[in-house]
């Protein structure tokens, strides 16, 4: 669902007399705040009062946000409901202004629409307007969580229209969170999909003066510094040299780099501490969502995760029996993921296709992995290995490579070769055009 550029457009212009002195004074502030100039410096400004950040009126003035918040409908429960969820169908600003109760949310687990430049079915927003259109959902986000709880939102990023430049809406969001919002930014997490496809094909694959973007970024914030966590719930299988570490001894010793490495290091923990880095290809096109949506022809999200994201911190940052929420719910992943983790959830989703669609996380519960009876190492030990993701030192193909520098950083689009007439009409077979992804990848 397409939704405006902006619903409060600025139209008005104020003019402010300044001498050179004070507007270089104004332009230094706005650089060291991390604002782009002096406009937005003001804004922001304007936003931190209380009057406007708080929503409270004052004789005639209301601020856009303020509106947003008084004009929301209160969300309807959805018919998907168990003894631990319920999903709601509406908009979710009602839901974190007038559903849930203050200080009642352990977790917000979350990935919203993007701001892109291309529209997208599912309603995505425009990344220049992106931040103004977050501001009523960052309130509420304020409102109901618990002091220790988190906030973990999973956020691709954008390109410029027509350029090979990235836009910045992701970390100007971040920085609204923080700044404006109070969030403290507890640990940016990356999601790496081993699988996604090389894009912008434009940058990359035409003109070729670009890698592909397989990271999204992943901000988890909390109202404190110290929101509740545990890393020992989510560890990983040692590698093969630590496993060796154990086996054959360690001597402890000063590293290069300053690191005095005690005896502690090598003592066997039940595995190793995860990095921020989380890879996980997002491939499962044959699953039981997928199934339910053709059997009965309703459209499938297109922007799903992988359960494997929400996963991690649910287990990572939760109770069992603690309150979980995703207000942009989607195809409910994340309500599925508490289902099987024995946490509390609530899902809301604005268009109720997608809503239908999700019907299949929970008409049949299955368990999806068996690893998710806490028993991990056992479990796999006795089953199938697991084989992680490859992923190559920089520069690992190198030859004597002679390929011309594109001198104007691909302005220009080289022409493609000529073609044959009759390779024109040739239609590649399946083969061939397998050849031509591997090729690209």
């Amino acid at each position: 669902m397409a939704r405006p550029r902006s619903e409060d457009p600025r139209t008005s212009t104020l003019t402010v007399r300044l001498t050179p002195a004070e507007r270089l004074q104004f332009d230094a502030l706005a650089a060291r705040r991390g604002h782009q100039n002096a406009a937005s410096l003001i804004r922001a400004f304007i936003r931190s009062d209380p009057e406007y950040r708080y929503s409270i009126r004052d004789g005639d003035f209301e601020s856009p946000v303020a509106a947003r918040i008084r004009s929301a409908q209160r969300p309807q429960p959805f018919p998907i409901n168990t003894n631990l969820g319920q999903t709601y169908l509406g908009d979710s600003i009602g839901l974190l202004h007038q559903v849930l109760e203050p200080n009642s949310v352990d977790l917000i687990m979350t990935s919203p629409p993007f701001g892109l430049v291309r529209k997208k079915a599912y309603g995505n927003e425009d990344a220049d307007a992106y931040v103004d259109w977050f501001r009523p959902f960052a309130e509420g986000f304020r409102r109901v969580l618990k002091p220790n709880g988190s906030l973990v939102i999973d956020i691709g990023g954008a390109w410029k229209a027509g350029l090979p430049t990235r836009s910045l809406y992701h970390f100007e969001l971040l920085l609204t969170l923080c700044r404006d919002y109070e969030f403290h930014l507890a640990q940016e997490f990356y999601w790496w999909n081993p699988a996604k496809l090389p894009t912008p094909a434009e940058w990359v694959n035409i003109r070729r003066v670009r890698v592909k973007d397989a990271v999204n970024c992943i901000w988890w914030l909390s109202p404190t510094p110290w929101p509740k966590a545990n890393n020992r719930r989510i560890l990983q299988p040692y590698s093969e040299s630590m496993r060796d570490l154990f086996k054959n001894g360690y001597t402890p010793k000063l590293r290069p780099s300053g690191h005095d490495i005690s005896k502690k290091f090598g003592r066997d923990n039940s595995g190793s501490i995860p990095p921020n880095l989380l890879a996980l290809a997002n491939t499962d096109s044959n699953g039981v969502y997928q199934k339910y949506c053709k059997a009965n022809s309703l459209p499938r999200h297109p922007a799903r995760f992988p359960s494997g994201i929400p996963e991690h911190f649910v287990r990572m940052l939760t109770d069992r029996g603690d309150l979980v929420i995703d207000p942009f719910g989607g195809s409910c992943v994340t309500g599925e993921v508490c289902e099987e983790l024995g946490r509390r959830w609530i899902c809301c989703e604005i268009d109720h296709v997608y809503l239908e669609g999700a019907r299949a996380r929970f008409e049949k519960p299955v368990k999806r992995l068996s690893r998710r009876t806490g028993q991990l190492f056992e479990i796999r030990a006795k089953s199938k290995p697991v084989v992680p993701y490859e992923i190559y030192p920089p520069c690992s193909l190198v030859k004597d490579d002679e390929s011309p520098l594109r001198a104007d950083g691909g302005r220009q689009r080289r022409s493609q070769p000529a073609r044959s007439q009759g390779a024109c009409r040739e239609k590649p077979s399946r083969k061939r055009l397998a050849h031509r992804h591997a090729s690209a990848l």
